[in-house]
């Protein structure tokens, strides 16, 4: 469940650094109101982790960072690249969560309602990207963030 807060955190982060920087209202809108369903999954997230008697990662501030940097980047480029960004992220994380879910032990009902409901909102939040005119992430950089979020997952289990 570390990993599933940690990937929350680092989805504030980067909500809040494309709301930051699009310079149109509807999308920015939109990327906040994402940002709010996202922090519902960190809540529960966190909650889970304090039921199960586990701790946040000590490296959630330098994930924040680094996800507000990207975030801010990828909106920069131009708002169908940052819709992009959330496409390609949510999808990611869409996939990160379904294999959480065969993990899961099936009497853990608590993890896995989070862990549904959350798969749930990601591919919604892909569909909506797309919806609002998405640019697909290019190839290499899609093999960077599979890369960025090995590193976060094996990183967050320990610390």
């Amino acid at each position: 469940m570390r990993v599933n807060h940690v990937g929350e955190v680092c989805a504030q982060a980067l909500y809040t650094a494309q709301a930051m920087v699009t310079r149109d209202e509807h999308l920015r809108e939109h990327l906040l109101e994402a940002a709010q369903e996202e922090m519902d999954h960190l809540a529960w997230t966190h909650q889970r982790l304090q039921d199960l008697g586990e701790r946040p990662s000590l490296l959630n501030p330098l994930w924040f960072a680094g996800a507000f940097l990207i975030g801010t980047v990828a909106a920069k480029v131009s708002d169908r690249a940052s819709l992009g960004f959330v496409e390609e992220t949510e999808n990611q994380v869409s996939l990160h969560l379904k294999s959480h879910l065969e993990l899961l032990p099936a009497q853990d009902a608590p993890s896995r309602a989070v862990v549904s409901q959350m798969k749930a909102d990601e591919e919604r939040h892909a569909a909506a990207a797309v919806d609002a005119g998405a640019l697909p992430v290019p190839p290499p950089a899609r093999v960077l963030m599979k890369i960025a979020s090995k590193v976060m997952t094996a990183t967050a289990h320990h610390i």
